[in-house]
């Protein structure tokens, strides 16, 4: 018998006695349930087993059975609500409560937060979309950069604070020569399996990264004893410590990865591992053999929630990493806010390889007349104020390099444009039909289509999009922090002309060649905005939201908090 089949009979009872308790007999419960006497019997034992009920039947004929109810009709109800709640099911659960949103948010918001179960200390935070993709050597969007930087570890890492390399997975190196590196790995490293890394994991791993231009002049990986892995470079690299120290970089194990649910449930090394992925829920627990600290929460639990949920919830009963869906209204609250602007931009990519805007006559038309000033109207329209964001005029805050906009430019003929956008963001459906609204103005029509994110970063067939909206987040204030993004997969080099990329790779080989020389990003932004390969629009706010349940929260450069460093004081 179904749990949801007896509590529709516990309902049928309940209300036949007014929720009173009653003396009664077998052959009136079996006309209730419509079922035979032994039915019945099995039914009542059923919810007696389950505490809803005590069924005291009587001895003697004729005599009559005690019912008595120790659950309310609206209290199995509740039950049912929540446990739906914790399954994902918010159509079900919002159907059961008369469609009452604001009741459904509460019943969420109650779940959410810090909480401690059987000595365990777990947060269950909301968010808006879900993680198939977790395996570092694919495309990371922010909020996997940050996962992937809690369930693995890179040969070196920065420091968050300081933004200097240190020690990670190798425990010290040395640079031979200028493309030979030598890195000695820390001993008895266990992966969340519990097998050992070695240097092979390393090796498989780092080979993975073989044909992005950022990791291109790694010619050959050898491991000349246990523990040290050396790297043979085609061009000199005297920061190559550093370029290591990149989410892309993570160190996975090489038997796990060959699973055919490896981007879901890849295994690393780093303080938490992954115990469940699915479309509504992550969960992340602390990994107990890891090498370094051991994580001071016990489990993360991460609730995907739809945009309706979402809106409900106040962030002074949880922590909240913010997302680019979060609202302002969620903010008015007097919770203690941990904001900044992300290092990184929504922006268009004019496909100037293979799309219109091959045509400099339309790239210069797109750039002038495209603006964030001009599509704020139109966004104003579709509740745009909604969103965190301020006006971008370069591709990282405080750069100032785009175009002076104009209204009265002219498009070089009607036509009709292909835009590609990410899927699974709310902010860029509104952005591209706001897009829509303003070159319809002039004549010229947009097809918009949805693509994952993997399509965005490594583009099949780029010849049929003449622009993509996109977002970037730099994760670091670092001067170079540029390069992963501009190099790493094929977003930017599908797009431009292939001679002006390979004068970008050789811009960065040349930087990297010289050991006190700091990387001119600013005019490598630059030079992506007036090539008109570029238009930057917004910037958005991020940072954490916490109602004051945790200790050492700190906002990181993607708009989380690390999560084994926070804790829940106990209350004594």
């Amino acid at each position: 018998m179904s749990g949801q089949r007896l509590q529709t009979q516990f309902s049928m009872i309940y209300n036949r006695f007014d929720g009173k308790d009653a003396d009664t007999n077998l052959e009136t419960m079996a006309d209730i349930f419509c079922c035979t006497r032994r039915n019945a019997r099995m039914v009542l034992n059923k919810m007696a087993e389950q505490g809803w009920l005590s069924w005291e039947p009587a001895v003697g004929r004729g005599k009559q059975s005690r019912l008595t109810f120790h659950r309310s009709d609206s209290d199995l109800q509740m039950r049912r609500v929540r446990k739906w709640v914790q399954e994902g099911k918010l159509d079900a659960a919002l159907e059961e409560l008369d469609n009452d949103a604001a009741k459904l948010a509460r019943l969420i918001q109650e779940q959410l937060g810090v909480s401690t179960q059987e000595g365990k200390q777990i947060i269950r935070l909301p968010y808006y979309r879900s993680f198939p993709t977790l395996n570092p050597a694919k495309p990371l969007r922010r909020s996997e950069q940050h996962l992937v930087s809690q369930i693995f570890n890179g040969l070196t890492r920065l420091n968050e604070t300081n933004e200097k390399v240190e020690a990670d997975l190798a425990h010290h190196w040395e640079s031979i020569t200028d493309t030979h590196w030598r890195f000695y790995l820390r001993p008895a490293v266990k992966f969340h399996d519990g097998t050992l890394l070695s240097a092979e994991d390393v090796i498989w791993s780092i080979n993975a990264m073989s044909d992005s231009p950022y990791f291109s002049h790694i010619q050959h990986i050898e491991a000349p004893a246990e523990n040290v892995v050396d790297f043979f470079l085609s061009r000199p690299d005297v920061r190559f410590a550093e370029t290591l120290a990149v989410p892309m970089a993570s160190i996975q194990s090489h038997k796990a990865a060959k699973s055919k649910d490896a981007d879901a449930f890849p295994v690393g090394t780093g303080p938490y591992r992954i115990v469940e992925n699915n479309r509504r829920h992550l969960v992340l627990k602390a990994h107990d053999q890891y090498f370094g600290f051991r994580a001071l929460t016990d489990e993360i639990e991460i609730w995907v929630l739809d945009s309706a949920a979402m809106c409900y919830l106040q962030p002074t009963a949880s922590l909240d990493p913010t997302a680019l869906d979060s609202r302002q209204g969620a903010l008015q609250s007097a919770a203690n806010e941990r904001l900044e602007i992300d290092e990184g931009c929504d922006y268009l990519l004019l496909n100037r390889k293979t799309g219109i805007a091959k045509d400099k006559r339309w790239a210069d038309y797109l750039c002038q007349r495209v603006s964030s000033l001009f599509l704020l109207p139109h966004l104003a329209e579709r509740g745009i104020g909604e969103y965190r964001l301020t006006n971008a005029y370069g591709l990282v805050p405080g750069w100032i390099h785009t175009k002076t906009a104009r209204q009265d430019v002219l498009p070089p003929a009607k036509s009709k444009l292909r835009l590609a956008h990410q899927a699974d963001n709310p902010l860029f459906p509104l952005l591209a039909a706001a897009l829509k609204d303003m070159l319809e103005e002039d004549g010229v029509g947009l097809e918009i289509h949805t693509v994952p994110y993997e399509e965005m970063m490594q583009p099949t067939n780029p010849k049929k999009v003449d622009i993509w909206l996109c977002g970037m987040s730099l994760g670091s204030k670092k001067h170079d922090a540029i390069l992963p993004w501009l190099m790493n997969f094929d977003h930017v080099s599908s797009a431009m002309p292939e001679g002006e990329f390979e004068a970008l790779i050789e811009k960065m080989a040349a930087w990297r060649a010289q050991k006190n020389e700091t990387f001119n990003a600013e005019s490598l932004g630059r030079l992506l905005v007036e090539s008109s390969q570029i238009v930057p629009l917004f910037h958005i706010w991020q940072g954490v939201v916490d109602g004051q349940e945790l200790e050492d929260v700190a906002s990181n450069r993607v708009g989380w908090f690390d999560f084994k460093s926070v804790w829940k004081k106990p209350s004594l």
